[in-house]
């Protein structure tokens, strides 16, 4: 399994891979559950297994699933090469193609999220009543400059790192955290991205 402590940072190459409805759900299912097959993958994500190795050769194209060599016979087990991944949006936008991928693929983590949750509230009720008292969602507002905001975000991952690297307690389970931080007046831009637009505006053709 990969070390709790990795995490892939990203390409443009590995962003245009990443970038894709099967793929995407691959990598993710190979976090959460361990090494598989192909064969196996395929059953689990009601694909075909043809394709399931196709895009799983892709993923391993650019360092996010490698091939753990304990797989039988023609069957190669799969492993997600990192627990996690992470992107610099400015390093990615210079590339227009990685830029949209990364479009598609924050969207589509979106979707992930409303689902999941979503299917959490479904069957909520069935849980023991700590869970449900301990679980749930919240939300706060700072005032910060983009410095902060690293500084903050840096903070709460240490916060997170402690648990993961922690042995578990007794009546443990997976629990998964979603981060999001963003401006709270996304229309009001700052100063010098705004006179940055107007300087645009101004240029003679």
């Amino acid at each position: 399994m990969p070390d709790a402590h990795d995490d892939f940072r990203l390409t443009p190459e590995a962003v245009k891979v990443l970038a894709h409805p099967l793929r995407s759900r691959l990598l993710g299912t190979l976090r959460r559950g361990g090494p598989a097959t192909a064969t196996t993958l395929a059953t689990t994500l009601s694909t075909n297994s043809g394709a399931t190795s196709y895009h799983l050769r892709k993923l391993e194209s650019v360092g996010l699933v490698a091939d753990t060599g304990e797989g039988a016979g023609k069957q190669r087990l799969w492993r997600a090469a990192t627990s996690s991944h992470s992107w610099e949006r400015t390093e990615l936008a210079q590339d227009e193609d990685a830029a949209t991928a990364l479009g598609w693929l924050e969207r589509d983590y979106l979707r992930l999220f409303s689902n999941d949750f979503g299917h959490w509230l479904d069957v909520a009720e069935a849980w023991p009543g700590e869970w449900q008292d301990a679980a749930g969602m919240g939300d706060t507002w700072v005032t910060v400059n983009p410095e902060q905001l690293r500084k903050l975000r840096r903070e709460l991952d240490e916060v997170l790192e402690r648990y993961r690297s922690a042995e578990p307690a007794p009546g443990a389970r997976r629990v998964t955290f979603w981060q999001a931080a963003y401006p709270l007046d996304p229309d009001e831009l700052p100063d010098d991205a705004r006179d940055a637009a107007e300087d645009d505006e101004t240029e003679p053709s």
